[in-house]
């Protein structure tokens, strides 16, 4: 093949629009990008039970620092890092400063409440927050989701279907923030647990269901937007 008929090939491809399944990859950050947004949790869980509170946030944010330092030495994307950093951080300051390990995990709580209200709205203004979702996700930020109506109709139950399990996350959540009945060290450790298995493992799955809803929709129609 001549330099002239790689040029074009390469730039065809250079210029293809990722597919969903792929930002979907990017989004999570892989293997990789879930356990080590999972790994300060889980120092926490266990340095509070060996040991007290401060000493156990200590570690849980020298633990998220060291894994920003390594992406940084290596020259790695440090987005996920620096996502995991500045929510145990922020969790770190609350729990410091109320004296109990539980609320390491209010400013999630609080994020996810608002989410819910944010997933409800939009479907109440007519602007389904999925919708919105894929469109920066796998369409470029363009609005051609918006003016098909089939699709509008699919995203709008998607959103709901999203807004429906991160309802029942915050429910857990609450449930044992509120527990009367459970220790605060038994009540972070188990909101640790919550938190892990209901983090990144419910937004793969709900990811996974928009991508086959919104292919299911473009088979049907024969849309050739990306999907």
């Amino acid at each position: 093949m001549t330099s002239r008929e790689a040029g074009p090939a390469r730039s065809a491809d250079e210029d293809r629009l990722p597919t969903f399944s792929e930002q979907v990859a990017s989004q999570l950050g892989g293997v990789r990008g879930t356990v080590e947004a999972a790994v300060p949790i889980v120092v926490f869980v266990v340095a509070n039970e060996i040991w007290s509170l401060r000493p156990a946030l200590g570690a849980a944010v020298a633990v998220a620092v060291g894994i920003g330092a390594y992406r940084v030495l290596r020259r790695q994307s440090v987005r996920h890092a620096a996502n995991g950093l500045v929510g145990i951080v922020i969790g770190a300051v609350v729990a410091w400063r109320s004296g109990e390990a539980k609320d390491v995990y209010l400013p999630g709580i609080l994020y996810t409440a608002g989410y819910c209200l944010a997933l409800l709205g939009s479907v109440v203004i007519g602007r389904p927050f999925v919708g919105w979702l894929w469109s920066v996700v796998a369409d470029k930020g363009a609005p051609r989701w918006f003016r098909d109506e089939g699709l509008r109709r699919t995203f709008a139950w998607l959103t709901l279907v999203w807004a429906a399990s991160y309802l029942i996350k915050l429910g857990g959540y609450l449930w044992v923030y509120y527990d009367a009945g459970l220790t605060d060290d038994q009540q972070a450790t188990i909101l640790g647990i919550l938190r892990i298995t209901l983090g990144a493992p419910l937004y793969a799955v709900l990811l996974a269901l928009t991508i086959w809803a919104v292919r299911r929709h473009q088979r049907g129609v024969g849309s050739a937007l990306p999907a």
